[in-house]
This record gives C-alpha cells, structure tokens and sequence, in this order.
C-alpha cells in the first residue's frame, strides 16, 4: 500500500507483477466462455452494440434511458438495458431491465473501459453522467453506466417521492421529537406498502445482488476486462464486488469511502466530527478566518446544545416556491445542516457566527434550498436505499451503538442528538418498517484484494469519514491512498487535482500522478463585514 500526503510528493512507485484473483465458478464463467472469442476481446466492434447472454442475464442494445437532467451525452452513447433475474435465488422468476449507456471515449480509445458505481444508496448511475465527464473521466477510455437496481432509470423505479415529500415538510418540525419520528416512520412503511404493491421483492434490492449485475454486464458486453470507479455508496459497493467477482477486474477507484465493514451510523458520527474538524482547523490557521471567528468549533458545538434546548423557528423565501418556507433549527438539524454544507466550506465560519448573533437566514435558507430543489424529489431509490440499510446495516448495530459512537464523537451532545446519525434519522424504526431478511453477517468481511485500488478521501469530508480510506487501503496491498486536503465529500466532483490523479491512474494503476497536492491551499473563508 502507497500513502500519499499533501505535502511532499510522493516517491517513485514500485512497479509490481499483476497477479490475477482466482476465478469464480458460476453462470458468470459459463457466460464468458460462450462468447465468441472476438467479442471478448472487446476489440472487434463498440461496446453495447449486440445482443448477449451472460448465464441468466441478458443484454440488449437500444434507446438511451431517461436521466433526472438533460444528458447531452447520451447523444452519441450507445445504450440499452441488462435484463436479470430480480431474485437470483429464483433464476426463472420475475425479471428486472437496468437502463446501460456507453459514453465513448473523447480521444484515444484505451481497450480496457471504466465501470461507473453510483452513490446513494439509490443514486442513478445515468444521473451522473455528466459529473464523470466533467472530470475528464473519458479522456481515453469509454465509460459504462448502469442504473443498479430499483434506481430512477432501472424497471421498475422503486422511488418514493411521499418521503421526498415528508422531508420537505419536516423542515418545519423538531428534527428528533418522537412526533417527527412516527411520521417518519409511517412515510417509510407508506412507500414500502407501495412498492410491495406492484410487485417488488423488496429483499432482492442490496448490494450483493447489484455486485452479480455488474459482473453479469461485463460478461454480458464482451468486455475481456475493465476498471470500476466507485463513489460514495459506490465505494462500499465496489469493495464488495471487488471480493466477491474479481475476474475481470483491472483496477479500482474509491472516493468517499464507505467500507462493507464500517458501515453504520456509528461511522457516520465519526465522518461528522473528522469533516468538522477539517473545516475548524482550516479556518483556526487562517489569520483572518480565526481573527474574526475564534473558537469555532467550541461555539458550533454550544449551539447544537442551545438550540436542542431551545429551538429556533424562521420563514425563509426560495427562488421559484411562492410561498414563505417554515423551518425549525434545533441541535439535530443544526449538525445535519454542517454535515452536507462542507460542500460550501468557505461560507461556514460566517453562517455559523450569523446563527450565533442570532440570524439563522443562510442557515435556513441552505437547508430549506437542498430540501426542495428539483434534485431532492422524485430520484432517489428508497427501495434500494433501505434495502442496503436495512439487510446489510442495521442488523449488525444497535440503536445503542449508534449513542456511543456518537458520544465518542461529540461528548457535550444531547442523548436526543445523537439518537440519530447525521442523514439517517430514524433509520433504525424505519428498518423495523422496511422488514427485509438481514443479509449473511459475510457481506460485512474486510475487502483483501492485490488488484491495483486508488483509494481517494477528502479532507472536509463529513459524510464518509476521511480515516476509512486509511482503514480500506491497508487489507488492499496494491493501493494507493490519498487524502486530498480542504475538499468535501467525493473529491472527484470538486478537485482538478482529484481528478487529474483519477485519470492518471487508470493510465498507470501502480503509479498515479499525485504531484498536484503539493500546490493545494486551503479556501478563502468569508469575512463578514
């Protein structure tokens, strides 16, 4: 494993013998080996342009799927769907279609394509298209995305806007008021009631299943072997594809990372005080920044306890939302409010010093913005969101669990605040709700792999903490881990740099260019008049 560090450049890689994982019996080997010998080479012809059988699944080229925003991309992709069994337990019964599309590469066409895995969980992959391509991602390598399961592009959709809605609504109640959490709740058992109604075997939607229509999409494309990219969500299900389907697999990007073993929401306390941290020590060592706002984090962390005590209420107005917007900040809303406003780190000093002389408007007005934006409704997958939650998380960690872990993290916090991790209000009641068999206690195995991984954190990032790319890369003996400094959740997204050592790796996957974190900076952080 190679470590990276922001300020030195990193020393000559060594250059290691590529020893393949062992291959695995099943459909996916059988499907392989009944390809004819031109297509798996992937050389012959575009990817996505013929119709293949892969054991039970199947590939069939047609129109590009429907994404959440206009993708001017899929103009020129090749598409189709995979068609899998929806249980593959039961290999003949019901049957599910993932909406694929293949975006060529810009320049020169490596042989080898780049798999994209989306967040969330619940994330369309179809929906990111245009994030992986401003990244450069394609430069020279085409790049595949499928929709995973249940997700806004796949058939069927099990999205819920009901809880889109509710969580909407609930900006104007106390984020851990036991009244909060039966609506909650009874959004949840609503959207679950719903899509048990149209059929869906809510059990088959989880990260085990989707890692087999991965592997399956390969075998199903022609494609002798390709690389995975995973973000976010898409870290947990790369590492759990990477063990259990290696074949095929030339190398593996993570950012954000979220490990099949530590995820939970004891993690997710973790990943809130090391983002927070990030963000308070930053601005603690700018002279301007600590001047005008000393003792930071001492002060967020007294108004997470005032305001759990004494909550505030405010009206905000929204751009296009005719009317007033009613929004409650109390402790819980507060911390979840830092958790996802790491994104807008320059701004945070400021927001968080207005709260303390008692203006909560761009507080509000940030919450209540992300709450009912067009992208917060109707696209997430909470059929495979708590499908994931509720087989492979909570069985495995109990609601006290979830209180120690945030009392390591935050020792002053109310019991009512850390009753609830940051962005998984309610989860374990909504598990009890969800009501799906827990997955075999094996899909929380550490990930060991020889196969050349770029494990990528951020320094700012609250939602997967900063340390888990450490903990992932050490059982991951061809790695390279890096933490690129004063950046948020999904480095990829927001970082030239990240994105130039992504592209550089999957040219040389022992070796990335990393000399462009020697050059990082900290943000300008807003002074306030």
């Amino acid at each position: 494993m190679t470590t990276v560090r922001p300020t030195r450049r990193r020393s000559t890689a060594r250059r290691l013998r590529t020893t393949l994982a062992s291959a695995t019996a099943g459909v996916v080997l059988l499907g392989l080996a009944a390809l004819p010998a031109r297509a798996a080479d992937g050389a012959q012809e575009p990817l996505g342009t013929t119709a293949r059988t892969a054991g039970h699944a199947r590939f069939t080229p047609g129109p590009c799927p429907r994404t959440a925003d206009p993708t001017p991309a899929l103009e020129t992709a090749r598409c189709g769907t995979l068609t899998v069994p929806e249980n593959r337990a039961r290999p003949t019964g019901r049957r599910i279609t993932l909406a694929v599309a293949i975006v060529p590469a810009a320049h020169r066409r490596a042989p080898d394509p780049i798999v994209w895995l989306a967040g969330g969980p619940g994330d369309d992959a179809n929906s990111e298209i245009q994030l992986a391509l401003n990244g450069g991602l394609n430069r020279d390598r085409d790049v595949v995305f499928m929709s995973q399961r249940g997700t806004y592009s796949a058939d069927p959709a099990l999205t819920c806007p009901n809880i889109d809605r509710f969580n909407a609504d609930a900006l104007g109640l106390v984020h851990g008021a036991p009244s909060t959490g039966r609506l909650h709740v009874a959004a949840t058992r609503a959207c679950r009631d719903r899509l048990e109604g149209l059929g869906a075997d809510l059990s088959a939607y989880n990260s085990t299943e989707s890692a087999a229509d991965y592997a399956d999409l390969r075998v199903a494309l022609g494609i002798r072997q390709w690389n995975v990219f995973g973000i976010s969500y898409g870290t947990d299900l790369a590492l759990l594809y990477l063990r259990e389907h290696p074949q095929g697999i030339r190398s593996v990007g993570i950012d954000g990372v979220l490990p099949p073993s530590l995820a939970s929401g004891a993690v997710t306390w973790k990943a809130a005080r090391e983002g927070f941290d990030g963000i308070f020590d930053a601005c603690a060592q700018q002279t301007a920044c600590n001047a005008r706002y000393p003792h930071l984090k001492a002060t967020f962390e007294r108004l997470v306890r005032e305001l759990e005590a004494r909550p505030v209420t405010t009206d905000v107005t929204l751009p296009d939302h005719p009317d007033p917007v009613k929004v409650v900040l109390d402790g819980g809303t507060l911390v979840n409010w830092l958790t996802f406003a790491s994104h807008l780190a320059a701004g945070v000093p400021r927001s968080i010093d207005e709260l303390a002389h008692g203006d909560p408007q761009r507080i509000a007005e940030q919450l209540a913005g992300g709450r009912l934006s067009p992208q917060a409704m109707g696209r997430l997958s909470h059929g495979l969101a708590y499908g994931v939650f509720c087989s492979e998380w909570t069985p495995f960690e109990s609601e006290a669990d979830v209180i120690r872990a945030g009392r390591r993290a935050f020792p002053s916090f109310p019991e009512s605040v850390l009753a609830n991790a940051p962005g998984l209000a309610w989860l374990h009641a909504d598990c009890r709700a969800w009501d799906v068999p827990a997955a075999p206690r094996s899909v929380r195995d550490v990930t060991r792999s020889d196969i050349p991984t770029l494990v990528l954190s951020g320094g700012f990032d609250s939602q997967t903490a900063p340390s888990s790319g450490p903990y992932a890369a050490r059982t991951l003996s061809r790695s390279t881990e890096v933490t690129v400094p004063y950046v948020a959740h999904v480095v990829f997204a927001d970082s030239p740099c990240a994105q130039s050592i992504t592209t550089s790796f999957f040219d040389t996957p022992t070796a990335p260019d990393t000399r462009c974190l020697a050059g990082l900076r900290p943000p300008e952080f807003e002074i306030a008049a």
